[in-house]
Order: C-alpha cells, then structure tokens, then sequence
C-alpha cells in the first residue's frame, strides 16, 4: 500500500503458529501471526504472538469507519435502513442482493456509478460472474465488494455537501474518520496506506483493533457515540448476508453466533470478532495473508470463548476441515493451534 504518512514503528513481532495443515500424521505447513482477544476494561484475555504488532487491518476496520455517518446524525437525517447500515460495513461478493440495493442507494444520494472512486471488479458471486461473461458485459464500480461503503462516504459527502474527492487523506470525510478510529483504538495512527478501494487505510496494533472491538461489544445507548456502535454491530450481525454473502465464512460464522457475535474479514488475513454478551472483542492477523487460515483461526478462537458449538456443520468446516483431493479422498486436516 502506498501513501504512507509516517513511519510504522513497530512492524514486525515475533509471530507464532495459529493454523497448522497436517496430512499422513505430519504437520506439512503451518501459517503464523498475532490474536488478541479483549475484555471492555483494556485487558488482554488471551494472546498470541505479539499483541504489539503493527499492520493495516484493512476492511475489517470498516465498522469503524462507519462510526461517524450514523454517531454525526446523518444516517438519520439521509433516512438510511439498518440493511444500509450493514451493507456500508460490508465486503460483499457483488451478487444482485448487494448490488442492486447499492445502486438504489447511490441514485438516491443524486448520483451514478462514476461517483464512486472504487474501481470496478468482478463479482466473487459466480452466478453474478456468469451472468456478466454470458452477455459479454464488463464489471462497473457497484460490483466492487467496498461499494457498500463507498455509499456510506457518499451519504456524508452529500449529507455535508463536500467535495466529491472524499478518498483524498485531507478530505473533511477522511478527517472524521480518523479521529473515530484513534479515540475508539485508543491509538494514534501509526501511518496510512490506500487500502483496494482506494481510501485509506490506517495502521494499528492488534491489540488496538482488539480494543476498539471490545468497545463496540460493551456499548450501550446511554451516549451518542454508544448508540451508534450499537446500531451499526445490531445492523451487521442482521444481516450477515449482506456484509458478505450466502456462502462466505463471515456470515456462516454470524448465522451459527445467532446474533451473539459479528465478524469481520478484512484482505491480507485479517478478521475481528465483537461479542456483546462477553463484552470481548477479538482481532488477529494471519501473516502470510492466507484468508483461509484466519477464518480457521477465528471460528476456533469463537469456539474457545463458547461463542461458537465447535460441532455445528456451518462452524467445523472453517474451524477443523477435512481436507480432501480431487477424487474426494481425505488427505488431512487444517487445525487452529491455539
């Protein structure tokens, strides 16, 4: 990621082993990184790694960076539904379901697919995939999986009416949001990159992603800070469909939490948890980038705080998989090391 503002700091701690792949009674590769899991009063509960550890946590950040369209009064004043709300914490698959409200959303703000700086991209949706080579059509800005947030900055741009460069670090939208992020981390940032949708992207530790996590978990409506992070985790853990998809491990994750956790994948291995009932939060980094071995990691991690039944079919096949080759023989499993 380029567009770095200052030096990171701390970049590399000593990371250890948080998913193993074993095959024929030998371990055969293992993906290391860093967990933490927090409780609402800033202590650690569990670690892993080096809870000090630096690094972007990409779109798992995105309910932060929500925090000001719904704490500033604006998804109020825009009339924004609670599936909005998810969807401007989403990283969905670009299937009708996301799009088609997107593109709702963004024609009622007064403006086109051209407003959004994302840029476009396939669908991760393959019916949706399918549905655009069979008519020889190409992917637009809406089937990005961060159009829903991009609705979200739009909502303020127009909301506020400022200018439509809304990515740009010094931009009014921009400043908010990294003021929501440093007082919710408790850090300051320790530098930006631009993240795949081309806005920022702020680096922190995990321990301070954990923490924010925590404090979203804890929330109440006895303030309007509180009130929104209420609003928005209720909006996600809703509609887990629509912050991912039907067949991805964030909303089976949700589905089998049945509204006791929402989660969060973010790109590169990255993913947080916040449990409300615990008043935990959770935040871990793969550090090879492996999406599959922190989704591995975290439904283990749920699991262990018995958010999660480890036995449940929607869980074990992120948390203990089989895997198999392509004649259907199992050759071994992946396994959390926790």
């Amino acid at each position: 990621m380029r567009g770095m503002s200052r030096t990171l700091g701390k970049i590399m701690g000593t990371s250890v082993n948080l998913v193993e792949l074993w095959r024929g009674g030998r371990m055969e590769s293992a993906h290391t990184g860093h967990a933490v899991v927090m409780d609402s009063t800033g202590q650690i509960v569990q670690s892993w790694g080096d809870p000090d550890h630096v690094t972007f946590p990409r779109s798992s950040a995105k309910i932060l960076q929500a925090v000001p369209m719904v704490e500033s009064g604006v998804a109020d004043k825009m009339g924004l539904t609670q599936a909005q709300l998810a969807l401007s914490c989403a990283s969905h698959s670009g299937a009708a379901i996301h799009t088609n409200p997107v593109q709702s959303w963004v024609h009622d703000l007064g403006f086109d697919d051209n407003a959004f700086v994302c840029g476009p991209q396939w669908p991760a949706d393959l019916p949706a995939r399918n549905g655009l080579v069979k008519t020889d059509a190409t992917p637009c800005r809406h089937h990005n999986n961060c159009s829903g947030k991009h609705c979200g900055f739009l909502t303020m741009v127009k909301a506020n009416g400022w200018g439509p460069e809304y990515a740009e670090i010094d931009h009014p939208l921009q400043i908010v949001i990294k003021q929501a992020f440093e007082e919710l981390t408790e850090e300051t940032s320790a530098g930006w990159g631009i993240d795949g949708c081309s806005a920022p992207n702020h680096a922190v530790s995990i321990r301070g992603m954990a923490r924010a996590m925590a404090t979203i978990a804890a929330a109440d409506d006895s303030t309007t800070r509180g009130a929104a992070l209420v609003r928005l985790r209720a909006a996600t853990m809703a509609h887990p469909e629509l912050v991912a998809n039907v067949d991805r491990a964030c909303t089976h994750l949700m589905r089998a939490g049945k509204g006791r956790v929402s989660v969060k994948t973010g790109a590169e291995g990255y993913f947080i948890a916040i449990i409300p009932e615990k008043k935990m939060g959770v935040a871990l980094k793969i550090m090879d980038g492996t999406t599959r071995a922190s989704e591995c990691a975290m439904a283990a991690i749920l699991c262990q705080l018995g958010v999660l039944d480890a036995n449940d079919p929607l869980v074990s096949r992120y948390a203990n998989p089989t895997l198999k080759n392509f004649a259907g023989l199992v050759t071994g499993d992946m396994r959390a090391v926790l």
